[in-house]
Parts: structure tokens; C-alpha cells; sequence
């Protein structure tokens, strides 16, 4: 039988890194980070999507699922290959240390890339434009898409592409051309910002490996509706005439919320993506899976089944369960990138036997979260003595409270049975931190990966993200 590897590692998304710009980003600090990684004994370090966020800045709703995240482009970067001066640098918004305000970096940071833009076209013949050009060809599939797409969004004021002119919103392949010329330096300005967010981010993931650190990244299953993805690519997606989509994606209500949540994120066409081989699938898993070494999918149960809000609605309970090719997606896909798909299923939430089958039968490790673990009874499959190798194990996600947080919060039977289980009658909650975490680290699961904040033991001002809500979520970062 194939001995699994049992490894740990931390969660904890780049944005959250300590730096002197406002943001963490993928420069110096982010090689501490690994180093701390390997100091401490640890092989993963996972992460939220590193794609291009649009409005309220979550990393799950992003205006391509391929583009990098420029924020995290690193400024002592521009500086080593001779793009910005230290002036430049000098209006950083570096005032809070323990959030990012993006409402400060995000124009901050445009206005210093726009820079490095300017000055890197004026040396049109050096060995920097020879590999800008190279990554143009290699990752034209999708970059071209995207640069035209925010170029023409910056040309209609940043709306989202359903408030565009009719010959924006569905441009004739003629009209595209036309687009392409006459926005051309703006178009190379999106793709210049690509090209440094993924040759830094090679070099750090390299930097990593080389060191035994290995990278576990994260998609959503849906793309954002004000996205490269869906204005280039309608016909794979349940869309009216107009653009408009015909229903949304969200959840039935559960745990997090009693109304469900209304995602509003476009449903797939399945029979689109099953009729010609679900090729737009499999290149966003292989592009992933090029930057990454393990691929954790959020809400895996959609591709078993999903739920289908009409458009419009305001909750998502008025929804319907809809089937989905899962089965033949993932067949499509292992048949295409080799037998053994290094995948992660979030399988969190009402789960059924179909969901778990389909997940099985591909062989990807599930997720454990010990804070569903003790509202319940011997049987809860959050509890460690319920798991099986084939799982990952957390003591919290990125949608959850903190470890320390949720010992502070949680019911008086919750945490007499917390007691219970660990045999330690008095313990206090950072008692308690300690020993969850340890409980997660010797459970039989395959990997187990511990957010930062609970190595921590930090509270409620240290949360990522609350499911459901606008503002003030993403924005944590750690001290140095």
C-alpha cells in the first residue's frame, strides 16, 4: 500500500505578511517566512488565491481565475531591477502594522507600478523585455483576455462589464482587434504586472522547495461575474442573450448563515465544458497546478451538485440542487495531467454520500476542522478518533474565528466536552489552544496545517475573514 508522507505546515496568506509597504507582499519577507517554516520543522505553507482581487478584496471573488494578485508584487523588487527609486518608496502607507487598508495601498501601490511600467519602456532591448515577451507568447491564452478586459475596464470607469456599451460587452472579433491596437501600451501595462507577479512568485515558490517547503494553494469552484473569464468566455456560463446570468451560485442555509449565502457568482454550462472535453477546466487546473504543489478546490461538493439561486433574489433560499459532470470533469482532467492529481477537497458543510463517493474515487484528502468537532456526539466526523489518513486536518479556517476566539465565545457544554475529550479537567483556553493543536497534529490525518493565529493564540482582532459580511475582512497581518 502507498505510505502517505504525514507532514504539517501553517496557514497564513502573503497579504498578512509583515512589510514596510502596508501589504504584505512576495519579497524578503516572505522568504523569512519559509525560513521560519524550515526552523520550525514544518513542510507546508498554505495560502488563499493569489489571483487579481476585484471589489470588497477577497482573494474568492477575482477579475481572472489565472491572473496573480499585483498588491503582492514586491517593491524591493521594482527597486533591484532599476524600475523605481527609493523617493518613490517614500510615501508608503506603513502606518498599521496589524492591518492592510487597502483603501490607502491599492492606489499607492498602482501609482508605483504605473511608474515601473513607464521606466521599463524605455529600455526596449534588454534581457527583462526578452522575458516579458516570452511570457506574453506562453501565457497568451489567457493574458490577452485579461489585459484587453482591464483596459477596457479602466476605459468604462472600472464598472463591471454588464454596464458597458453593448460593442464592450460582446466586442465582434474585428471590434477586439481594433481594441488591441488602440489600447495597446494600456494592455501591456496588465500584462508587465503579470509577468513580474509571476516571476517573483517562481522564484519564491523555487526558493521554497529547495528548502522541503511545499505550497498548497487554493481556487474557488466559481469565477467572479466582473471577470476576464466570463466577458471572453459567455458561452461557458448560464448567461441570457444580454450577459446577464439566468441564476447564481450560493448555499442553502447552514452553519454560517440562516438565509443561506446568495453568492452571485455565474453558474457553469456544463454541457459547454462537457462537449468540447472541459478544456477551459483543464487549463486553470494545469496553470495552477505550474505555480503550485497541492491544489485545495473551495466548495468541492459543487461538482458533485450545486445549488441554483434564480437571479435577482436577495437570499439564497428559494435554490434548487442541480447535478454536476464531476465524475467526468476529473476523469477529463487526470487523463490529461497525469494519474495522480495532488488535490485537496474543501468538503466542509452538509456533505452527502454522492459528494464523498465522487471525492474517493479520485482519492483527494478531505478537510477536518477541529472547531466543528465538539457540538455534538461521539459520532461527529470532526471528531479526531472519526478520521482517516486521507484527510487534512485544521484547527480553524480562513471563514472561521480563531482558535481562541471560538474557546472564549463557545457554549458551556461545548467546552466541558472539549475538557471531556482531552482529559484535562481545568485547563485554561491558552491551555486549551495548545492542546487542540496538538490533538490535530497527532490524529491519523495525512497533513494537518495549523492558521498562525492559533499558534498564536490570538482573539477575535485577528480574524481573516466573516462569511457573509462586507468590509473590514482580509485585512489581518502579522507583526514581525
Amino acid at each position: 500500500m502507498h505510505q502517505l508522507l504525514r507532514m504539517s505546515g501553517i496557514l497564513l496568506h502573503p497579504t498578512s505578511l509583515p512589510s514596510p509597504y502596508g501589504i504584505g507582499d512576495l519579497g524578503p519577507e516572505a522568504r523569512r517566512f519559509i525560513d521560519f517554516l524550515v526552523d520550525s520543522g514544518q513542510h507546508l505553507w498554505q495560502l488563499l488565491p493569489l489571483t487579481h482581487t476585484g471589489f470588497g478584496d477577497s482573494p474568492y471573488q477575482s477579475f481572472s481565475a489565472f491572473a496573480g494578485q499585483p498588491l503582492l508584487i514586491s517593491p524591493d523588487h521594482l527597486k533591484e531591477l532599476g524600475l523605481i527609486t527609493d523617493e518613490l518608496l517614500a510615501g508608503a502607507p506603513s502606518g498599521d502594522l496589524e492591518h492592510v487598508d487597502y483603501s490607502a495601498v491599492i492606489p499607492w501601490k498602482y501609482s508605483l507600478l504605473k511608474s515601473a511600467y513607464e521606466q521599463f519602456l524605455t529600455q526596449p532591448s534588454g534581457a527583462l523585455f526578452q522575458d516579458f515577451q516570452k511570457f506574453c507568447e506562453e501565457e497568451a491564452f489567457w493574458l490577452d483576455d485579461y489585459a484587453l478586459y482591464m483596459s477596457v475596464k479602466d476605459v468604462n470607469d472600472g464598472r463591471i462589464w454588464l454596464d458597458w456599451p453593448e460593442q464592450f460587452r460582446s466586442p465582434s472579433e474585428d471590434f477586439k482587434t481594433r481594441l488591441t491596437q488602440t489600447y495597446a501600451k494600456e494592455i501591456g501595462y496588465y500584462q508587465f504586472l503579470q509577468f513580474l507577479f509571476f516571476t517573483e512568485w517562481k522564484d519564491l515558490k523555487t526558493y521554497a522547495n529547495e528548502r522541503g517547503i511545499r505550497i498548497i494553494g487554493d481556487i474557488p469552484l466559481f469565477v467572479s461575474m466582473d471577470s476576464a473569464d466570463v466577458w471572453a468566455n459567455k458561452h461557458l456560463f448560464q448567461l441570457d442573450t444580454t450577459g446577464y446570468p439566468l441564476a447564481v451560485a450560493g448555499v442553502p442555509p447552514d452553519y454560517f448563515s440562516a438565509t443561506g449565502q446568495p453568492w452571485g457568482n455565474p453558474l457553469y454550462n456544463w454541457e459547454v465544458h462537457q462537449a468540447d472535453g472541459f478544456s477551459w477546466w483543464i487549463k486553470r487546473i494545469q496553470n495552477q497546478l505550474k505555480i503550485l504543489d497541492t491544489l485545495r478546490i473551495d466548495h468541492f461538493r459543487g461538482f458533485e451538485a450545486y445549488w441554483s439561486v434564480p437571479y435577482g433574489e436577495e437570499t439564497a433560499i428559494n435554490g434548487h440542487w442541480v447535478k454536476a459532470p464531476g465524475m467526468e470533469l476529473f476523469t477529463a482532467v487526470k487523463q490529461a495531467l497525469g494519474e495522480d492529481l495532488p488535490i485537496i477537497a474543501e468538503d466542509l458543510g452538509v456533505i452527502t454520500d454522492e459528494v464523498n463517493a465522487l471525492r474517493e474515487h479520485f482519492h483527494f484528502p478531505g478537510m477536518k476542522v477541529l472547531q466543528f468537532a465538539f457540538d455534538g456526539g461521539s459520532d461527529n466526523e470532526y471528531l479526531p478518533h472519526n478520521y482517516t489518513p486521507n484527510s487534512v486536518v485544521y484547527t480553524g479556517t480562513h471563514d472561521n474565528e480563531t482558535l481562541m476566539q471560538y474557546l472564549e465565545c463557545t457554549q458551556d457544554h461545548v467546552r466541558n466536552h472539549i475538557r471531556e475529550y482531552m482529559n484535562r479537567p481545568h485547563a485554561s483556553n491558552g491551555e486549551f489552544c495548545e492542546n487542540l493543536i496538538w490533538m490535530a497534529m497527532s490524529s491519523v490525518g495525512k497533513y494537518c496545517i495549523i492558521p498562525i493565529q492559533d499558534y498564536l493564540g490570538l482573539g477575535k482582532e485577528a480574524r481573516m475573514n466573516f462569511p457573509s459580511t462586507l468590509g473590514h475582512n482580509w485585512e489581518w497581518r502579522v507583526r514581525k
